[in-house]
């Protein structure tokens, strides 16, 4: 019984993973965050192609990727720093998975998984307006 209900609760949370930090100071687990809105899909970016931003190192698959970022990293960055926009509604910070993601208004937005993408996105207006509050208020940031 305590084996089922431990299952119930992972599937159910969203198999979201609470977290204080990118994994090994690399923001969005090495992927390009440009090249979500120039190629429309995730694309893991080099070690060759960094650039500094917000105590994270981020990663570009190309060197004309990396300038861009540098030249306007509001642009291209993930809201939230990448944490996972649902789990932000719920007032916490949870390691994203960079191949669920979303722009919407020409921001990106990152998801943990596919179970909380799905949650995200029953109202994503709602949503974004409720994780920005918490953003704002709990870490300082818009």
């Amino acid at each position: 019984m305590f084996i089922t209900v431990l299952l119930l609760l992972l599937i159910w949370s969203g198999d979201c993973n609470a977290s204080t930090s990118p994994q090994n100071g690399v923001a969005i687990k090495g992927y390009d965050t440009v090249a979500y809105f120039k190629a429309g899909k995730a694309v893991k970016g080099s070690a060759s192609f960094t650039f500094p931003w917000h105590d994270m190192t981020w990663q570009f698959s190309t060197k004309e990727n990396r300038d861009l970022f540098a030249a306007s990293p509001d642009k291209y960055a993930p809201q939230y720093d990448g944490w996972c926009a649902w789990a932000m509604t719920e007032s916490r910070l949870a390691v994203t998975d960079p191949e669920v993601w979303k722009i919407v208004d020409g921001k990106l937005y990152l998801n943990c998984s596919q179970a909380a993408y799905e949650k995200w996105s029953r109202d994503i207006p709602s949503h974004i307006k409720e994780a920005d509050a918490i953003w704002k208020e709990k870490f300082g940031k818009k």
